[in-house]
C-alpha cells in the first residue's frame, strides 16, 4: 500500500511541476521572441510551443483528479460537519459510514461510466490494433488539437482517477470502523513550528496570563472549547 501512496504523491508532484516548468518555458519563448536579436529570434521562430498550453492543461486535469484521490487519503477535503460533531458517538458512526460509502458509490460509478466512454472513444480500437485483432465496427477516435494524440489518453484520468478515489473511500471506511478516526490535516499546523511557542502564556480576558488558550483546534478547523481548571476560576473570580 506504501508503494501506491508514493506512486500517487510522485504522479500529483510530476504533473504539477511539470505543467509550471512547461507554462514558464512558453512565457519566456514568447517573450524573447519578440525581441529583435539576431540569431536568436530566428531561431526561436524556429520551433513553435503551440503545444504548451493544451499539455498543461492536460497534466492539470490529471492532477486534479489523482490530487482529489490524495485529497480523500490524507483528509483534507472541506466537509461540513458541524452537526455530525454534536451527534453521540454511536450515531455519529452510522452517518460517517454512510457519508464515505456514498463518496465510494459515487465515484465507482463515475470510474465505471469513464471506462465505457473511454472505451468507445477509441481505446478498444488502439487495444485491437496493438494485439493485430480486426476492430470491425470501432472507430479510432478524434485527436487533440494541437498535439494530436488520441483523446482516450486525455479522458483516460476519469475512470483512473475517480477510481483511485472509491479504493481511498473504501479505505478511509476501513480505517474508520477499525480504528474510529478518520484522517485529517490540522490547517493551523506549520510544519518546524517550535512545540514550545504553543504553551507560552496568553492573555485573557481581564489582562490575564492563561497557559493554555480558551479555544483549542483539535480537530482542523473545528474548534473545541478546553476545559479549564475550575479551581482556578474560582480563586480569580472568574472571567471579567
Amino acid at each position: 500500500m506504501k508503494f501506491l501512496d508514493r506512486l500517487e504523491e510522485w504522479l500529483i508532484t510530476f504533473l504539477m511541476g511539470g505543467a509550471t516548468l512547461i507554462i514558464f518555458a512558453a512565457v519566456i519563448h514568447r517573450y524573447l521572441t519578440g525581441l529583435d536579436i539576431p540569431g536568436l529570434q530566428d531561431w526561436l521562430l524556429s520551433f513553435s510551443m503551440a503545444w504548451a498550453q493544451e499539455l498543461t492543461i492536460i497534466m492539470f486535469v490529471w492532477m486534479a483528479k489523482f490530487g482529489a484521490a490524495y485529497g480523500v487519503r490524507t483528509g483534507i477535503h472541506v466537509g461540513v460537519d458541524v452537526m455530525i460533531n454534536r451527534l453521540p458517538d454511536n450515531k455519529r458512526k452510522w452517518f460517517i459510514s454512510f457519508g464515505l460509502l456514498a463518496g465510494a458509490l459515487f465515484t465507482g460509478t463515475i470510474a465505471w461510466l469513464g471506462y465505457h466512454f473511454v472505451m468507445e472513444n477509441g481505446l478498444r480500437y488502439a487495444s485491437l490494433s496493438y494485439f493485430g485483432i480486426d476492430t470491425g465496427e470501432h472507430f479510432e477516435g478524434p485527436i487533440t488539437p494541437d498535439l494530436e494524440w488520441p483523446t482516450w489518453i486525455v479522458y483516460s484520468a476519469i475512470p483512473l482517477g475517480s477510481g483511485l478515489m472509491c479504493f481511498r473511500f473504501l479505505q478511509v471506511l476501513v480505517s474508520f470502523n477499525r480504528t474510529g478516526e478518520l484522517p485529517h490535516v490540522d490547517h493551523g499546523h506549520v510544519e518546524g513550528l517550535d512545540e514550545d511557542t504553543a504553551t507560552d502564556p496568553i492573555v485573557g480576558p481581564g489582562n490575564k496570563k492563561e497557559d493554555t488558550p480558551w479555544f483549542q483546534n483539535t480537530e482542523g478547523l473545528y474548534p473545541k472549547e478546553v476545559n479549564k481548571n475550575q479551581d482556578s476560576d474560582k480563586k480569580e473570580g472568574g472571567a471579567k
